[in-house]
């Protein structure tokens, strides 16, 4: 009897850690709201906080399901961290002056990596491709 609540309490347990799937829109209009603080920030705390956060939820959008070139566009996401972080490092080594560039870079990212996910246009759906 013993093991036979000890299977159910583990198989509860795991349905209950069970990871529910990242709306992706939602995770990342979050993410474009933390780059805007992080871009807006004048202390460096408050840059911090919204760069941690950025990062945060980057790493969470690449749990996602990507339907359209999944490799290119967690690529694109790791991209992104490696640009989150080098704005972060250089803020705290420089100021917040010298965050600039990788934050542009990011959104040049951004839009770079958002076409994969634009929807189909007329002739594309008229004609495949």
């Amino acid at each position: 009897m013993k093991y036979f609540y000890l299977a159910i309490t583990l198989l509860f347990s795991s349905l209950v850690l069970a990871e529910e799937p990242v709306d992706l829109e939602i995770n990342m209009r979050n993410t474009g709201l933390a780059y805007k603080q992080a871009v807006q920030a004048t202390q460096l705390s408050e840059f911090n906080t919204a760069i941690d956060e950025f990062i945060k939820l980057v790493k969470v959008s690449k749990t996602g399901k990507f339907y359209k070139k999944p490799e290119r566009s967690l690529q694109g996401l790791d991209k992104v961290i490696a640009q989150a972080e080098l704005a972060k490092k250089a803020a705290n080594e420089q100021g917040l002056s010298a965050a600039k560039e990788p934050l542009k870079n990011i959104d040049n990212l951004r839009k770079k990596y958002h076409e994969l996910h634009e929807p189909p246009g007329f002739f594309e759906l008229l004609f495949g491709s």
